[in-house]
Protein backbone atom coordinates (compact mmCIF):
# COMPACT_ATOMS: atom_id res chain seq x y z
CA UNK A 1 0.00 0.00 0.00
CA UNK A 2 1.44 3.21 -0.60
CA UNK A 3 -0.24 6.45 1.05
CA UNK A 4 -0.18 9.79 -1.12
CA UNK A 5 -0.50 12.73 0.79
CA UNK A 6 -1.94 15.79 -1.40
CA UNK A 7 -4.51 18.26 -0.97
CA UNK A 8 -4.85 18.71 -4.49
CA UNK A 9 -7.84 16.21 -5.46
CA UNK A 10 -6.88 16.02 -9.14
CA UNK A 11 -3.21 15.33 -8.25
CA UNK A 12 -4.07 12.85 -6.02
CA UNK A 13 -6.41 11.13 -8.04
CA UNK A 14 -4.32 10.93 -11.04
CA UNK A 15 -1.46 9.27 -8.64
CA UNK A 16 -3.63 7.15 -7.45
CA UNK A 17 -5.10 6.09 -10.61
CA UNK A 18 -1.32 5.40 -11.84
CA UNK A 19 -0.13 3.45 -8.96
CA UNK A 20 -3.34 1.50 -9.29
CA UNK A 21 -2.69 0.93 -12.73
CA UNK A 22 0.73 -0.51 -12.44
CA UNK A 23 0.11 -2.83 -9.87
CA UNK A 24 0.18 -1.27 -6.17
CA UNK A 25 -2.42 -0.26 -4.32
CA UNK A 26 -2.60 3.10 -2.66
CA UNK A 27 -4.80 5.40 -0.73
CA UNK A 28 -5.09 8.96 -0.70
CA UNK A 29 -5.30 11.48 2.20
CA UNK A 30 -5.23 15.52 2.13
CA UNK A 31 -3.24 16.06 5.72
CA UNK A 32 -1.46 15.14 8.25
CA UNK A 33 -3.96 14.49 10.30
CA UNK A 34 -5.40 12.39 7.61
CA UNK A 35 -2.42 10.58 7.18
CA UNK A 36 -1.51 9.83 11.33
CA UNK A 37 -5.58 8.34 11.30
CA UNK A 38 -5.43 5.56 8.53
CA UNK A 39 -1.60 4.78 9.72
CA UNK A 40 -3.22 3.72 12.83
CA UNK A 41 -4.84 1.44 11.00
CA UNK A 42 -2.20 0.15 8.18
CA UNK A 43 1.47 0.36 7.68
CA UNK A 44 2.37 1.36 4.24
CA UNK A 45 4.98 0.32 1.97
CA UNK A 46 5.71 3.85 1.09
CA UNK A 47 4.68 7.14 1.88
CA UNK A 48 4.07 9.97 -1.10
CA UNK A 49 4.09 13.52 1.21
CA UNK A 50 3.90 16.85 0.19
CA UNK A 51 5.55 19.55 1.82
CA UNK A 52 2.60 22.19 1.06
CA UNK A 53 -0.51 21.22 3.25
CA UNK A 54 -3.28 22.66 4.86
CA UNK A 55 -2.35 22.84 8.47
CA UNK A 56 1.09 20.82 9.48
CA UNK A 57 3.35 20.98 6.21
CA UNK A 58 5.10 18.09 5.11
CA UNK A 59 8.63 18.72 6.35
CA UNK A 60 7.04 19.08 9.98
CA UNK A 61 4.77 15.76 9.35
CA UNK A 62 8.43 13.75 8.07
CA UNK A 63 10.04 14.98 11.36
CA UNK A 64 6.64 13.28 13.26
CA UNK A 65 7.45 10.06 10.92
CA UNK A 66 10.92 9.69 12.11
CA UNK A 67 10.39 10.17 15.50
CA UNK A 68 7.47 7.35 15.97
CA UNK A 69 8.57 3.83 16.04
CA UNK A 70 6.22 2.36 14.06
CA UNK A 71 6.62 4.75 11.08
CA UNK A 72 10.46 5.49 11.80
CA UNK A 73 11.31 3.23 8.96
CA UNK A 74 8.28 4.04 6.55
CA UNK A 75 10.15 4.79 2.83
CA UNK A 76 9.04 8.36 2.25
CA UNK A 77 9.56 10.40 -1.36
CA UNK A 78 8.97 14.11 -0.69
CA UNK A 79 6.97 16.44 -3.15
CA UNK A 80 8.41 19.95 -3.26
CA UNK A 81 7.85 23.32 -5.53
CA UNK A 82 10.44 23.38 -7.74
CA UNK A 83 13.45 25.91 -7.13
CA UNK A 84 12.89 24.99 -3.62
CA UNK A 85 16.23 23.88 -2.68
CA UNK A 86 15.66 24.37 0.93
CA UNK A 87 13.35 22.46 1.54
CA UNK A 88 14.52 19.36 -0.07
CA UNK A 89 17.53 19.42 2.07
CA UNK A 90 15.60 19.79 4.95
CA UNK A 91 14.12 16.70 3.78
CA UNK A 92 16.66 14.65 3.44
CA UNK A 93 18.32 15.57 6.30
CA UNK A 94 15.12 14.99 8.36
CA UNK A 95 15.24 11.39 6.60
CA UNK A 96 13.05 11.46 3.50
CA UNK A 97 14.44 8.86 0.83
CA UNK A 98 13.90 10.80 -1.88
CA UNK A 99 11.98 13.65 -3.48
CA UNK A 100 10.41 14.57 -6.45
CA UNK A 101 10.19 18.64 -8.07
CA UNK A 102 6.40 19.27 -9.09
CA UNK A 103 5.09 19.52 -11.45
CA UNK A 104 6.36 15.86 -11.82
CA UNK A 105 5.55 13.11 -14.67
CA UNK A 106 3.68 10.41 -13.25
CA UNK A 107 6.00 7.34 -14.72
CA UNK A 108 8.15 9.08 -13.36
CA UNK A 109 6.84 9.16 -9.58
CA UNK A 110 6.66 5.54 -10.15
CA UNK A 111 10.12 4.79 -11.22
CA UNK A 112 11.14 6.75 -8.02
CA UNK A 113 8.50 4.72 -5.87
CA UNK A 114 10.06 1.16 -7.29
CA UNK A 115 13.75 2.40 -6.67
CA UNK A 116 13.00 3.64 -3.65
CA UNK A 117 11.52 0.22 -2.70
CA UNK A 118 14.04 -2.03 -4.22
CA UNK A 119 16.71 0.58 -1.67
CA UNK A 120 14.96 -0.29 1.40
CA UNK A 121 13.37 -3.46 1.11
CA UNK A 122 14.45 -5.98 3.38
CA UNK A 123 17.34 -8.26 1.46
CA UNK A 124 15.39 -11.78 0.98
CA UNK A 125 11.96 -9.05 -0.18
CA UNK A 126 12.81 -9.84 -4.14
CA UNK A 127 14.02 -13.26 -3.48
CA UNK A 128 11.86 -16.61 -5.04
CA UNK A 129 8.29 -16.83 -3.96
CA UNK A 130 6.97 -20.62 -3.37
CA UNK A 131 3.81 -22.30 -3.33
CA UNK A 132 4.17 -26.07 -3.28
CA UNK A 133 5.84 -27.10 -6.10
CA UNK A 134 5.31 -23.97 -7.86
CA UNK A 135 8.03 -20.91 -7.54
CA UNK A 136 8.10 -17.44 -8.76
CA UNK A 137 11.35 -14.64 -8.71
CA UNK A 138 10.04 -11.60 -8.91
CA UNK A 139 13.65 -10.24 -9.66
CA UNK A 140 13.86 -12.10 -12.89
CA UNK A 141 10.53 -12.82 -13.90
CA UNK A 142 10.93 -16.25 -14.00
CA UNK A 143 8.15 -18.69 -12.94
CA UNK A 144 8.81 -22.92 -12.54
CA UNK A 145 6.82 -25.99 -11.65
CA UNK A 146 8.96 -28.30 -10.38
CA UNK A 147 12.16 -26.94 -11.79
CA UNK A 148 11.04 -26.58 -15.20
CA UNK A 149 10.66 -23.10 -16.84
CA UNK A 150 7.11 -21.86 -17.58
CA UNK A 151 6.40 -18.96 -19.77
CA UNK A 152 3.83 -16.71 -19.48
CA UNK A 153 2.32 -13.32 -21.07
CA UNK A 154 2.78 -10.37 -18.52
CA UNK A 155 -0.49 -10.41 -17.67
CA UNK A 156 -0.35 -13.84 -16.15
CA UNK A 157 2.66 -13.32 -14.96
CA UNK A 158 1.43 -10.19 -13.04
CA UNK A 159 -1.70 -12.45 -12.38
CA UNK A 160 0.11 -14.51 -11.02
CA UNK A 161 2.39 -12.81 -8.37
CA UNK A 162 -1.04 -10.85 -7.28
CA UNK A 163 -2.27 -14.68 -6.23
CA UNK A 164 1.69 -15.62 -4.83
CA UNK A 165 2.12 -12.57 -2.85
CA UNK A 166 -1.51 -13.10 -1.13
CA UNK A 167 -2.02 -16.82 -0.63
CA UNK A 168 -5.56 -17.57 0.69
CA UNK A 169 -7.00 -13.82 0.03
CA UNK A 170 -9.87 -13.69 -2.70
CA UNK A 171 -9.58 -11.53 -5.43
CA UNK A 172 -12.89 -9.99 -7.27
CA UNK A 173 -12.83 -10.29 -10.81
CA UNK A 174 -13.27 -6.44 -10.82
CA UNK A 175 -10.01 -6.34 -8.70
CA UNK A 176 -8.13 -8.36 -10.60
CA UNK A 177 -8.94 -6.00 -13.88
CA UNK A 178 -8.35 -2.55 -12.00
CA UNK A 179 -5.02 -4.40 -10.32
CA UNK A 180 -3.75 -6.02 -14.07
CA UNK A 181 -5.33 -4.14 -16.58
CA UNK A 182 -5.66 -0.88 -15.10
CA UNK A 183 -8.70 1.38 -14.39
CA UNK A 184 -9.62 2.50 -17.57
CA UNK A 185 -9.77 -0.83 -18.75
CA UNK A 186 -13.34 -1.46 -20.70
CA UNK A 187 -13.42 -5.07 -21.63
CA UNK A 188 -15.49 -7.38 -19.46
CA UNK A 189 -14.76 -9.30 -16.24
CA UNK A 190 -14.73 -12.36 -18.93
CA UNK A 191 -11.56 -11.81 -19.39
CA UNK A 192 -10.14 -12.32 -16.14
CA UNK A 193 -11.66 -16.20 -16.56
CA UNK A 194 -9.90 -16.25 -20.24
CA UNK A 195 -6.66 -15.45 -18.26
CA UNK A 196 -6.89 -17.81 -15.42
CA UNK A 197 -7.78 -20.88 -17.53
CA UNK A 198 -4.71 -20.32 -19.61
CA UNK A 199 -2.64 -19.98 -16.43
CA UNK A 200 -4.19 -23.03 -14.85
CA UNK A 201 -2.88 -24.80 -17.84
CA UNK A 202 0.40 -23.38 -18.17
CA UNK A 203 1.15 -24.11 -14.60
CA UNK A 204 0.11 -27.98 -15.20
CA UNK A 205 -0.70 -29.18 -11.53
CA UNK A 206 -0.03 -26.29 -9.80
CA UNK A 207 -2.93 -24.60 -11.86
CA UNK A 208 -5.29 -25.85 -9.46
CA UNK A 209 -3.97 -23.74 -6.75
CA UNK A 210 -5.60 -21.01 -8.25
CA UNK A 211 -9.22 -21.85 -6.83
CA UNK A 212 -12.91 -20.47 -8.18
CA UNK A 213 -14.79 -19.06 -5.57
CA UNK A 214 -17.94 -19.13 -6.70
CA UNK A 215 -19.85 -16.28 -7.03
CA UNK A 216 -16.91 -14.04 -5.84
CA UNK A 217 -13.70 -14.57 -8.03
CA UNK A 218 -10.60 -16.20 -7.63
CA UNK A 219 -7.64 -17.00 -4.61
CA UNK A 220 -4.40 -19.22 -4.55
CA UNK A 221 -3.98 -22.23 -1.96
CA UNK A 222 -1.77 -24.84 -2.17
CA UNK A 223 -2.92 -28.20 -2.98
CA UNK A 224 -5.75 -29.41 -5.74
Amino acid sequence: MIFCVEDDDSIRELMIYTLNSVGFEAKGVVCGDDLFSALRTEKPQLIMLDIMLPGEDGISILKKLRQQPDTSSVPVIMATARGTEYDKVTGLDLGADDYLAKPFGMMEMVSRIRAVLRRTSPADALRTLHVGALELNPETYTVLVKGERVQLTLKEYELLRIFVENQGRVFTRDRLLERVWGMDYTGETRTVDVHIGTLRTKLGECGGYIKTVRGVGYRMEEGV
